[in-house]
């Protein structure tokens, strides 16, 4: 697989094509109907509900049996991305353990093994993070208590994922979840820790979450709809007891929120949080005696909160009264209505507010601002101080930081030339000393460049955009490009260092990560500006990047490849049809392609909590109207496309996989164009693909070999 010329990749994906032709679709008449209009959907019939329709499944199977035969000639070169992979990756590597509860928890993972054991040491003398991850290295194990080795658990299964979820104070029971094929629905399980035993308890049907009450024996869980998958109720479950008699605390009637639990700072209370995409409503009872859950501050659209219990006092983080990046508040046990709130931390219209941690002598302040992340840390004197950064480009977060007892903070970093760091820093002493920076066995980070860029686009905004490349790349129009992009939910693409990244710069190609709207990398605006009737934002500013790029000469112009995943898939099909000669290649995950019919239906998983993501194509003829203009599927056209890598999983529960099963058979039917379009479907996996910790990298190493040798990148 070396020195393709340009033109190669063509002869190969036409001479294939000629050998075997995609598999033929059935097309069935049916008219998807709303009060604003109608439309036809000659692929509907491939929706599933129950994943066993025959026709169905041996139409993904033969889509497999395609890729597999255009992707035959590639194996040589996965298997060698694979290697160098894997190869980037320490096989018996651990985590920075932190403190709880007078035990050290950590996890580590084995030579050749695919799945974490979760671990932890008794605290002592001599005994931290550090002495621990010494041990660790060494292999030395003799004090550790095993709490799931995952491993062991995984065995027979084509899928699986487990992890502690919450252990009594006592540090005698744990509550565990299990996910056997990717539905994320958790089964939950308890182990006694004291004996090493499990407990008959099980309980099914949940989203993974679950909460200890003190006593130790009173657990409350939540409860997802079999169908819809939404989080509904708050259950107590008491051990020993029949999960069929558990107690409903809390029902949530409004299918625009979901459900999330949790503890306060200071162990007082447990919290039962209720959120939707514009507000938020709280409850907390008495975590020793928790009997009613006591509403904190009641809903009201457009104003989210978050509370936590601190030093006797409640602190608030909330965008109530026009604070769009958010403010801090505080208030009284007695007095938590939004009128008896008190100001901490004034709005500034140029700094997001994202984190507020709380400790005895300190508080730390997450915070976004210029497109980066930031720490800024708040003395008992009233002085406060940003941990320091020295790229252009950075990720900076709290890391785990349980104890509020403590003057040391610990925190993480890393850019797309760093690999991870967790670091610790003495608010009394000054002192910092880094626990431990992720080792990637061959790299040598001094060898890559990292750059930010502010590129105009076409409303006048300049939108960030963040370069890796080699240091010897030169900037002359001739290289190929991959471009990420996301841009929903508010949700912020940072700069990381990725171990499968190294292998496309080590062959002469620049990553660019386009921090678009719809994200929240320049605050809360920076959201508001890609989202509803304002979406189109996200596609325009990742097509507008690419051709700054181009005319830059970071990337010649048919050598550019695009690359996301489920609402990033829906990026990628917006743009296929928006600009498709911009792109060589479009790599599509789980993609979230069908927009309109998913939004009509509110069986369907997170349809009826992203009405204020997406608009309500039921309710309003204008969201109608605007979705349908964008969504990829409605919107495939008589036009050459670039070549297509689409990827999904059957038992995926965020984007349904008959989202892209359609999304490919209308696309081949309208494609004026001849690159390959593949279409892949992991038949055990659900969103988040194969589990386990090398098998995904199989995945990215098939998806990869394909893009470079479309782009016709050498060796």
């Amino acid at each position: 697989m070396k020195g393709y010329s340009l033109l190669l990749p063509l002869v190969f994906a036409m001479n294939m094509v000629q050998a075997q032709t995609p598999p033929d679709v059935e097309k069935r008449p049916h008219t998807v109907k709303s009060p604003h209009g109608e439309r036809q959907d000659e692929y509907y019939w491939l929706r599933d509900d129950a994943r066993k329709d025959a026709k169905m499944l041996a139409y993904l199977q033969a889509e497999n049996d395609y890729a597999d035969a255009l992707l035959k000639p590639l194996k040589p070169l996965e298997d060698k991305l694979f290697d160098e992979i894997v190869s980037r990756i320490k096989q018996d590597d651990s985590s920075v353990p932190y403190r709880e509860h007078g035990f050290w928890y950590y996890t580590r993972f084995e030579n050749g093994k695919d799945y974490p054991v979760y671990a932890r040491r008794a605290a002592g003398d001599g005994v931290d993070a550090l002495s621990i991850r010494k041990a660790n290295e060494a292999g030395d194990f003799a004090s550790e208590e095993v709490l799931l080795d995952v491993n062991k658990l995984a065995e027979g299964h084509d899928y699986f994922s487990a992890a502690p979820v919450d252990i009594t104070l006592d540090n005698q029971k744990m509550v565990w979840a299990e996910d056997t094929n990717g539905r994320r629905q958790y089964t939950l399980r308890v182990t006694d820790l004291a004996g090493g035993k499990l407990l008959p308890d099980t309980i099914s049907g949940t989203n993974g979450s679950a909460l200890w009450a003190d006593d130790g024996k009173t657990l409350f869980y939540i409860e997802n709809d079999p169908e819809t998958l939404l989080s509904k109720r708050v259950k107590k479950h008491v051990l020993g007891t029949d999960s069929k008699d558990d107690v409903v605390v809390y029902e949530e009637a409004d299918d625009s929120f979901y459900l999330s639990l949790g503890r306060t700072r200071d162990e007082t209370y447990l919290l039962i949080q209720a959120s939707s995409t514009v507000s938020d409503e709280m409850r907390y009872a008495d975590a020793k005696n928790p009997g009613e859950f006591k509403v904190f501050a009641p809903r009201e659209r457009d104003v989210e909160y978050g509370a936590d219990h601190f030093g006797g006092r409640w602190v608030i983080r909330t965008n109530a009264d026009g604070a769009r990046n958010f403010k801090v508040m505080t208030a009284a046990d007695n007095a938590t209505a939004r009128k008896d709130w008190q100001e901490w931390i004034a709005h500034d219209p140029a700094i997001l507010i994202e984190d507020v941690e709380l400790f005895d002598d300190f508080s730390v302040i997450g915070e976004r601002s210029e497109g980066l992340e930031r720490i800024r840390i708040l003395k008992k004197d009233g002085t406060s101080e940003y941990v320091k950064a020295d790229e252009p480009a950075y990720s900076m977060g709290l890391s785990a930081n349980p104890e509020a007892d403590t003057p040391w903070l610990r925190y993480s970093y890393t850019s797309m030339t760093t690999p991870a760091i967790v670091y610790e820093m003495n608010m009394a002493t000054g002192e910092q000393r880094e626990l431990k920076q992720q080792p990637v066995p061959g790299y040598d980070r001094h060898q890559y460049t990292t750059e930010r860029l502010w590129v105009p686009v076409r409303d006048g905004t300049k939108v960030p955009v963040t370069l890796v490349y080699r240091k010897d790349f030169k900037r002359d129009g001739t290289a190929a490009l991959l471009q990420y992009g996301y841009g929903s939910y508010g949700l912020s693409m940072d700069p990381g260092f990725s171990a499968s990244t190294v292998s496309l710069l080590d062959r002469g190609m620049v990553y660019a990560l386009a921090h678009i709207r719809g994200g929240q990398e320049m605050g809360r605006e920076w959201y508001e500006n890609g989202k509803l009737l304002h979406k189109k934002n996200t596609f325009t500013d990742f097509i507008d990047i690419t051709r700054y790029l181009v005319e830059h000469q970071y990337a010649a112009k048919d050598r550019v490849a695009a690359l996301g995943g489920s609402a990033g898939g829906l990026l990628m099909g917006a743009i296929s049809n928006m600009a498709p000669e911009d792109y060589r290649v479009i790599l599509s995950q789980v993609p979230f392609v069908d927009v309109v019919t998913t939004m009509l239906d509110p069986s369907i998983p997170l349809t009826t909590n992203e009405y204020d993501e997406w608009g309500n194509p039921e309710a309003s003829a204008e969201s109608y109207a605007y979705m349908l203009s964008y969504s990829p599927y409605d919107n495939l056209k008589a036009q050459a496309y670039p070549a297509m890598f689409v990827g999904t999983g059957l038992w995926d529960s965020q984007v349904q996989y008959w989202e892209p099963a359609k999304y490919v058979a209308r696309l081949r039917d309208v494609n004026t164009g001849n690159h390959p379009i593949l279409f892949r479907t992991n038949m055990e996996a659900g969103h988040g693909g194969k589990s386990g910790r090398f098998r995904r990298y199989r995945e990215t190493a098939e998806m990869y070999a394909f893009m470079l040798d479309q782009l016709g990148v050498a060796k």
